[in-house]
């Protein structure tokens, strides 16, 4: 039986026959159903006003209704805490694009150079996506250590799944990995196309 919400230890407890308890009457009744629960209140009603007519039933709601109702405020500040973390990925994912537009503006001369060579578009695609891949790849490492240490402050703003839930780590890796190369690839495709001739030319 768990009486003080779903962040905290269950106390022990004891079930025991209503005849007795001298003095005490439940205030709760607990109806296992099949199907939708809130179709039986009429059904409900009817029988209990058979067994007392001056028994009010008051406050009648479904187990998912009274767990939605315990969470609400863990729903609330996850949501709050979601779009900061969605402004931080799109923060995070401009501020990619700019570092790595800067490096390609700033080795224009080295492309060049590379191109004039004999490096290929998909020579050099592959060098700005790679350096852009690196510092994905470090960002993600210091990512994944700092949501461990964070796991003590997060345990108890989650329901339903650990702090340290292999599953959500790895799929948010997967997805700030696809977004970093979708940042890396409009500045590899514009190094790629930089005419070595004019960027010798510049400089």
């Amino acid at each position: 039986m768990q009486e003080r919400g779903y962040d905290l230890w269950m106390k022990p407890g004891v079930y025991a026959p209503t005849t007795q308890m001298e003095g005490w009457t439940p205030d709760f009744l607990v109806v296992r159903t099949k199907g939708q629960p809130a179709s039986f209140t009429p059904a409900l009603r009817r029988v209990i006003a058979a067994v007392d007519p001056e028994q009010p039933v008051s406050n009648v709601q479904t187990m998912d209704e009274i767990v939605d109702a315990n969470v609400a405020d863990r729903r609330q500040q996850m949501t709050l805490l979601g779009a900061f973390a969605g402004l931080a990925l799109l923060l995070a994912s401009i501020g990619l694009y700019g570092v790595l537009s800067y490096t390609v503006t700033q080795r224009s001369r080295e492309i060049g150079l590379r191109m004039a060579l004999g490096a290929s578009a998909a020579n050099v695609t592959r060098l700005v996506v790679g350096h852009g891949i690196a510092l994905t790849g470090a960002g993600l490492a210091i990512g994944l250590i700092g949501s461990w240490a964070a796991t003590r402050a997060l345990k108890n703003m989650l329901y339903g799944v650990s702090a340290t839930d292999p599953m959500t780590l790895g799929a948010v890796a997967v997805l700030l990995t696809l977004i970093s190369l979708t940042a890396c690839w409009i500045p590899a495709r514009r190094a790629s196309r930089l005419d070595p001739i004019v960027v010798l030319r510049e400089e």
